[in-house]
């Protein structure tokens, strides 16, 4: 065999690389098929239009049991924690001192009255004396004057001893109100004094109680520029129903309703405060809790929803994905409103007659085309049957 001589490894190269080429011509590079969705048409329907606050709970009444009288505390005549009644009994402070006062008092009133009887008497028989010219007119004026001021220190007297008594009574420290009582703030043997009101323990009341929440003054004057135009419908503003949240996300079974709305806003954080009041028999709601008020502020007649897996929340905004023209997947950002049974209430971003994906979101991309499934088939990724 004869050697092949004036060939350049140049074109060695090259003819490789055409031998390659002519090789692959008969395979066609395979585009995957556009991925199967579930879509739902947006169509405008009645929606409560819902703003969720963060709020605080308050008794609505609360009681501090403070000292009106100096003495030392014989005994704590309640329990801790327990239901009291309006009047009843919580402390004894030692009634000695004040027995005596009281005492004292009667006694003091007991010798005013005295000495204005004999005043009175004096003055009675020196009245016919004086028609008489028996005595002189300037003695019947003294006699006069005298069971005056006899009369005037009966009075005071009488004064004292009601005091006397006040603080007698004083030295039992009762409840002002009907509530739960809470811890003794101070034990058998403690000094208290009226003058510096020692606080002994504290009642609330926590049947109903009260939700106290803020929202800012503009979306309050755009809900409220909502109602005026109509695009918000209220049927009874005068009680607004309010729903409650608790802190593990339950929601709690009775519904309360507004019942104070400030008419200032804070200069500070620019917010309104709001109060709502909630019947607790259960005593599920304690002061100081933290809960999410859900505020039911009228009916928007065109309000749209779709499902909450078809929005991606991120921390910039939300987005929904759409099915466009030629059945091109569109990016759409949206906002969103109050989370109602599953679904994100849109405030903005959609119209009727979107169309939006609900299911297949794993392996659609913005520009993309994409398939969607007939009505009953399962698209690829979902989860389960539409």
């Amino acid at each position: 065999m004869r050697a092949v001589t004036g060939v350049s490894p140049r074109r060695i190269a090259v003819l490789a690389g055409l031998f390659v080429l002519a090789g692959c011509g008969g395979q066609q590079q395979q585009t995957p098929p556009p991925p199967p969705v579930d879509i739902i048409t947006i169509a405008a329907r009645p929606v409560t239009n819902v703003i969720e606050l963060p709020g605080r709970v308050q008794a609505v009444r609360t009681a501090e049991v403070r000292a009106r009288v100096d003495g030392i505390v014989e005994r704590r005549l309640y329990e801790e924690g327990t239901d009291v009644r309006a009047n009843q009994p919580l402390f004894r402070i030692d009634p000695r001192q004040n027995q005596a006062a009281y005492n004292s008092a009667a006694a003091a009133l007991a010798r005013a009255e005295a000495g204005a009887a004999n005043a009175r008497q004096v003055v009675g028989r020196y009245t016919p004396l004086v028609k008489q010219q028996a005595i002189s007119k300037q003695e019947y004026d003294a006699a006069v004057a005298q069971a005056r001021q006899f009369e005037a220190d009966v009075a005071s007297a009488r004064a004292a001893l009601d005091r006397a008594k006040l603080d007698l009574n004083y030295t039992l420290v009762t409840s002002p109100i009907s509530g739960r009582a809470g811890r003794a703030q101070v034990t058998e043997g403690a000094l208290v004094s009226a003058s510096q009101a020692t606080l002994m323990t504290t009642v609330e009341q926590l049947d109903p109680v009260y939700v106290n929440f803020s929202q800012s003054s503009s979306e309050l004057l755009q809900v409220r520029r909502k109602m005026a135009t109509g695009e918000i419908r209220a049927s009874n503003l005068d009680r607004v129903q309010v729903t409650l949240i608790l802190e593990d996300g339950t929601i709690y079974p009775i519904t309360g309703h507004l019942d104070f709305l400030d008419m200032s806003v804070d200069e500070s954080t620019g917010t309104v405060s709001l109060r709502a009041e909630f019947p607790n028999p259960q005593r599920l709601l304690l002061p100081g809790q933290f809960v999410r008020a859900r505020v039911e502020a009228g009916v928007d007649p065109s309000g749209i929803v779709v499902p909450q897996r078809a929005v991606q929340i991120t921390q910039q905004s939300a987005i929904v994905m759409l099915v466009g023209d030629k059945d091109i997947a569109v990016a759409r950002p949206v906002k969103v409103g109050a989370l109602q049974g599953g679904s994100w209430v849109i405030t903005e971003g959609l119209k009727p007659g979107d169309k939006v994906i609900v299911n297949g979101l794993q392996k659609v991309r913005p520009g993309q085309p994409v398939s969607i499934s007939k009505p009953g088939a399962k698209p690829a990724g979902a989860a389960g049957p539409r």
